[in-house]
């Protein structure tokens, strides 16, 4: 029997199709635990409790509120998508049933462009906690050093992401297996770390010990609306990457369901981890810019450095290595989206069809998940040899394109329902009003954003022609999928005339 998948001839037969993914091979707990996986809270918190602090001060539980609020509402909206239509394409084939092939084309573009990007950013902040383990085992810090030799630190980049590829590649149940192990050991030690930041509260031993304060709940006591947008724009950052759990809805149990459900569990799951450790974090430091404080801005680039020593004692090894395997496992976890979009923009000749090929043995996408490694691996190695702002300006510019693809999609649900969403309050809230307004909400911090990173101050500083440098990029990488696309226009003319989706 042939293992090729099955791909679309023409108009009459222009429905959904198999991509041939090995189904069923992914269950609701096995979906959940890739979800956190590819939002890694053990590294997303290290390196965005700083400079969300630094935004809002002692309103870090309302801003993390505040921005769990639109990715509930985009996800229950994703969830009425997956319903019925589940696709490994999500954000592409939805905007494109929805809204045709061009804005369904630049979804599939914001989701590819935003994944790629982290995976570099995974893969760097992977290494440099290797190289600071090895320090604390070895006890010699000049092994922790190693990281900022640039073609040493290139070359590990490369096999971290060259690891996560094979491991991808071999398909769901190979990256399942991983995920269980590496999550188990994050989640762990994120409790270890809060339990014992409570603990030092309690016994009078905490470095500024802070009472929590229902004034800490309340997101309109921030200062001003600019640091308000700023705080949620991070925000809505630390909690993107639940989506994974919508593109292997084709290796799922029960394909119209799970996916959803997992999303959701997903995002609750994530806004508790985090509501957790950010009060153990502001209860055990504060908010000084001094000293140990959360507010200090040589500890915002990684928090857990500085504190977990001083909060875990002798155990404070675990929190690197607890950093190490969360950026490992979502540099692994976080191939499966762009792969699957490409699969699936492959499939339906909206780019090249090598992009749809299958991988006979492991039934997983082996031509994209290859590209996106090299598209990351390239990514990285330009970038940081040009310059180390660019790469982090460009993470900072991210938030632009999560807003942009999400945006798209939550408002393409409720096109897309648009004739059924009067039909009872159960539909018109998850059809129409929650993802109006998640989408809404994500395209106004996406105007706002851009607006303000035009400003050179805004990330690292840098500016081009006096335009900041994140606005740059960020909007630099948006046009680039315009023109590759109008490139497909010309070589793949059938996607764009409606004829194959």
């Amino acid at each position: 029997m042939s293992t090729a998948p099955k791909t679309v001839q023409s108009k009459e037969t222009s429905s959904l199709s198999e991509k041939g993914l090995k189904a069923g091979s992914v269950g609701l707990i096995g979906a959940v635990v890739i979800g956190v996986s590819c939002i890694a809270p053990a590294y997303t918190l290290t390196a965005a409790l700083g400079p969300t602090v630094s935004e809002v001060g002692v309103h870090l539980p309302a801003i993390f509120l505040v921005g769990f609020i639109p990715m509930l509402l985009v996800a229950l909206g994703y969830r009425e998508l997956n319903n019925a239509m589940p696709d490994a394409g999500t954000s592409f084939t939805w905007a494109t049933r929805a809204f045709g092939p061009w804005i369904g084309w630049m979804g599939g573009w914001g989701l590819i462009a935003a994944t790629i990007i982290v995976l570099s950013n995974l893969a760097a902040v992977a290494v440099d906690f290797f190289y600071l383990m090895l320090a604390q085992i070895f006890s010699n810090p000049s092994l922790g050093e190693l990281s900022k030799i640039l073609p040493l630190n290139i070359a590990t980049t490369l096999v971290f992401i060259a690891l996560a590829c094979w491991i991808s590649y071999r398909g769901m149940e190979t990256t399942k297996g991983v995920q269980y192990v590496l999550v188990a050991f994050q989640l762990l030690v994120l409790g270890w770390f809060a339990v014992s930041a409570f603990a030092h509260v309690a016994n009078g031993t905490a470095f500024d010990a802070t009472a929590i304060s229902p004034d800490w709940f309340n997101p309109f006591a921030v200062d001003s609306f600019s640091s308000f947008a700023a705080g949620v724009s991070l925000s809505i950052f630390i909690y993107w990457g639940w989506d994974v759990t919508l593109t292997m809805n084709e290796e799922t149990k029960n394909p119209e369901k799970t996916p959803g459900r997992a999303a959701t569990i997903t995002v609750l799951v994530i806004v508790i981890i985090y509501m957790t450790i950010a009060l153990a974090t502001l209860s055990f430091a504060g908010v000084g810019e001094t000293g140990l404080g959360a507010g200090n801005p040589e500890n915002q680039s990684s928090i857990f450095a500085v504190l977990a020593g001083p909060v875990m004692g002798p155990f404070a090894i675990l929190m690197s290595l607890a950093i190490l395997s969360s950026s490992a496992a979502s540099l692994q976890s976080t191939f499966v989206s762009p792969a699957r979009t490409m699969l699936a923009m492959g499939h339906y000749r909206a780019i090249s069809p090598k992009f749809g090929k299958i991988s006979p043995t492991y039934k997983s996408p082996s031509f994209a998940t290859i590209a996106a490694a090299i598209a990351a691996a390239a990514f990285y190695v330009i970038t940081r040899t040009v310059s180390e702002n660019a790469l982090w300006d460009t993470i900072t510019a991210l938030g632009m394109m999560i807003c942009f693809y999400y945006g798209i999609t939550a408002l393409a649900c409720v096109w897309f329902f648009r004739a059924e969403a009067f039909r009872g309050a159960r539909a018109f809230f998850f059809k129409f009003l929650a993802p109006l307004l998640g989408g809404v909400i994500l395209l106004v911090m996406f105007v706002k954003t851009a607006m303000d990173s035009m400003d050179p101050e805004y990330g690292s500083g840098s500016s081009v022609g006096g335009i900041g440098l994140v606005f740059v990029l960020g909007m630099g990488v948006i046009l680039l999928g315009v023109v590759v696309m109008l490139v497909m226009y010309r070589l793949r003319p059938e996607f764009f005339k409606g004829k194959v989706l």
